[in-house]
């Protein structure tokens, strides 16, 4: 699987400055990290489609991608869609309307992952149920 790591800047600056504030519509995913015990935190768009709650990883197999997969399940923190939720990793053949549908609520915050990352099977998608 493809993995865009972000630089430093992103991971220390941008990603906790997100986090903060809620900017461009995100929310901070919160998951149990596989490794050290501690909380892995990461902001993240949510997306709602057909009344069903995603989250998109845009790097591809990124770590918290491995950590919801052993973990089963992640909290959200924000304005919206906050609580603790299961997730099931939806079937490549099946996250393509997802996956517009999050490249639409995100917009321009995302289209250079595309650029990179243009299949859909390179972005992991959590379809989230409540707890």
């Amino acid at each position: 699987m493809a993995y865009l790591r972000p630089g430093f800047f992103v991971r220390k600056v941008f990603n906790r400055a997100a986090m903060a504030a809620g900017a461009f519509g995100t929310v901070t995913l919160e998951v149990p990290g596989r490794r050290g015990g501690g909380d892995q935190r990461i902001p993240v768009i949510p997306v709602e489609v057909d009344g069903r709650r995603y989250v998109v990883s845009t790097r591809g197999e990124s770590e918290w991608v491995r950590n919801v997969r052993q973990a089963g399940g992640l909290r959200l923190r924000g304005k919206r869609f906050a609580g603790s939720y299961a997730a099931r990793e939806v079937p490549v053949d099946e996250r393509g309307p997802i996956v517009a549908a999050y490249r639409e609520e995100a917009g321009s915050t995302v289209t250079a992952y595309w650029k990179k990352l243009p299949d859909d099977a390179d972005h992991p998608t959590f379809e989230l149920e409540p707890r």
